[in-house]
């Protein structure tokens, strides 16, 4: 919870500002909204001949759990660049980004997941700092009750349904509380 502007460092209430309809935190002094909003995770669905690239966490949330490379976008870059970016810092991997493959909402912890198709530019990569270890895994090697998050198997189960239907569309989902 805000406490402080950021602005002028005052205290901060917790109201509906005029025009609009939702609380929000706005500074008693200089007037200044402090909006929050969802944060925005980029990854990637990569491929190497067949296999999908994947990572084991080495940090929490999900330690110890497989994932596609991805992560928060950071302020001043595209979506695609913040899947290239997340697959070079997470697996040691250079990709060709293709398409937006799938954009996943999840409301009740403010997120909204994004990843796109992609290839691999070469069989090379290795584990960041925040993966274990990295693979490239056929899709029946893909360790289904060992990946870290809901939103990471929906959008695996829609690309291998797309992948053998031989064509890929846009997937857009929303993920309820479990």
């Amino acid at each position: 919870m805000i406490q402080f502007c950021n602005r002028c460092g005052s205290k901060v209430s917790l109201v509906v500002p005029p025009g609009d309809s939702l609380l929000r935190h706005v500074c008693t002094s200089c007037g200044y909204i402090h909006y929050e909003n969802p944060r925005l995770i980029v990854g990637c669905v990569a491929e190497w001949e067949g296999c999908i690239l994947l990572c084991r966490r080495a940090i929490e949330p999900r330690h110890g759990f497989w994932t596609l490379p991805a992560g928060f976008m950071e302020n001043g870059e595209t979506t695609a660049q913040a899947a290239v970016r997340e697959t070079a810092e997470e697996a040691g991997a250079k990709i060709l980004v293709d398409a937006p493959f799938a954009l996943i909402s999840i409301a009740h912890i403010n997120q909204v997941h994004l990843f796109y198709r992609g290839r691999l530019s070469s069989p090379d990569y290795s584990a960041g700092e925040e993966s274990l270890e990295v693979a490239l895994l056929s899709a029946n090697e893909i360790p289904w009750p060992d990946l870290a998050f809901r939103s990471v198997a929906l959008c695996l189960e829609r690309y291998l349904d797309d992948r053998a239907a031989g064509r890929y569309g846009f997937h857009e989902a929303e993920l309820a509380p479990l």
